[in-house]
């Protein structure tokens, strides 16, 4: 199992890291041990203090499918969920400014939040999925899949060019603007489409 993340994948988001917009998805990759196991809590590692939350729907992948043609897409998942993608903010900016890859800041170990999923049936229009991120119970981020440069469906097509999608595979779809920084004691709630997804405390 692997986890796919995009970046840069909503503008407003671009805008507040200033970040220049992509000609295509940028896209990096989670390995199993980065996802928080359910119902434990998130630890923030010992080389850094700067933790940011970044909320993302979520979709896991049912077929093994390469060179994925848009249209057929939609075979390929049957859930979406929300999650987070917890990145070390200042290990990501000081490898940014050096041209390296980001899996420090990225890919550690319980980086990766994935809430609980939902049959896609459920949700009225893939298109225009909302969703909301709660710290201490003050909604820190809002966000909705119309708002993505890229859909579910192009996501998937594209991420398939170049990596082999295989049954249990998640796809992290990208984060709305209003990322921020988490502290020791702090409770995040992730909602979709208004129903609680996931909760998560910070240690």
């Amino acid at each position: 199992m692997k986890i796919i993340c995009v970046g840069r994948n909503y503008a407003a988001h671009i805008a507040e890291l200033e970040n220049e917009r992509p000609e295509h998805p940028v896209l990096f990759i989670k390995p199993d041990t980065s996802l928080l196991q359910k119902k434990q809590p998130f630890f923030i590692p010992h080389f850094t203090d700067d933790i940011h939350y970044e909320v993302e729907l979520v979709v896991r992948i049912d077929r093994i499918g390469k060179h994925i043609e848009p249209q057929f897409a939609p075979k390929y998942y049957s859930h979406i969920g929300l999650g987070i993608d917890f990145t070390a903010r200042n290990v990501q900016q000081e490898l940014k400014a050096k041209g390296l890859p980001w899996e420090k800041a990225k890919a550690f170990d319980g980086s990766a939040l994935v809430g609980d999923w939902v049959p896609k049936t459920a949700l009225p229009n893939l298109d225009s999925i909302a969703f909301s991120l709660e710290k201490n119970g003050k909604i820190v981020q809002r966000g909705n899949s119309a708002q993505m440069l890229w859909k579910i469906d192009d996501l998937i097509s594209y991420c398939s060019t170049f990596f082999t999608l295989k049954i249990g595979d998640i796809l992290f779809t990208g984060t709305p603007a209003g990322v921020g920084a988490v502290a020791e004691g702090d409770l995040l709630t992730g909602f979709l489409e208004s129903k609680e997804a996931f909760s998560v405390k910070i240690k």
